[in-house]
């Protein structure tokens, strides 16, 4: 018989991922210039890149669309807590549990460059790196900041003269070469998708309960 799951355990493992999250993103904000590259290996490169948009560098639709955006992930991430506070005051394995925690410290972790990054960063260029707690302010407004993403794994290029044009252009990009796996990312976003495959592939009979 399930036992019931301590609360602490899943918001441990919450707070756990964002403190990676943001120590990761707070040393590259305040260390490298956009663009700017360290190669790990041949597959793995640390790209300092920042997106207004969705997860793995996605764009969404101007200001407005960045403010309904960053409103919908809130209320998301509030939605999921509650859920998640109600899963832990059941016999509730801690399989579904740790892929939905996943899920709400990935969320989060990205609210927070989103709310409050444009407050307390002066802006990333190419030539300059970013100030934490400028004296001019910060380089926009809560929910307008922009999410630091630095994950990135050409694990395979196939290099292409020309693309054909109804290929769309995450797939070959402006070089016309097909890169495997070409978004740039971050600990937040892998924390979302770990979560929602851990879901889909371990928990099916949760999900198909629910």
């Amino acid at each position: 018989m399930s036992k019931l799951i301590d609360l602490k355990k899943p918001l441990l493992l919450v707070f756990l991922v964002l403190l990676l999250d943001q120590a990761l993103k707070f040393y590259i904000k305040l260390s490298m210039t956009i663009g700017q590259e360290h190669l790990v290996a041949d597959w793995f490169v640390i790209h300092f890149t920042e997106n207004n948009g969705m997860a793995f560098g996605i764009e969404f639709a101007g200001e407005w669309g960045k403010l309904v955006l960053s409103t919908f992930r809130i209320l998301a991430v509030v939605a999921i807590f509650v859920y998640l506070f109600i899963l832990t005051r059941k016999k509730v394995r801690f399989g579904p549990i740790f892929g939905i925690s996943m899920i709400l410290a990935g969320a989060l972790g990205n609210i927070i460059d989103s709310a409050f990054y444009g407050l307390i960063f002066s802006g990333s260029t190419f030539h300059s790196v970013a100030e934490f707690l400028p004296e001019a302010g910060g380089y926009a407004s809560f929910l307008h900041g922009k999410v630091v993403d630095m994950f990135y794994f050409p694990l395979l290029i196939i290099r292409q003269a020309e693309a054909p044009s109804w290929i769309p252009q995450f797939i070959f990009g402006n070089d016309g070469h097909f890169i495997f796996f070409r978004p740039v990312f971050n600990i937040a976003d892998a924390a979302i998708t770990t979560g929602v495959l851990w879901l889909l592939l371990f928990e099916r009979n949760f999900l198909k309960g629910h």
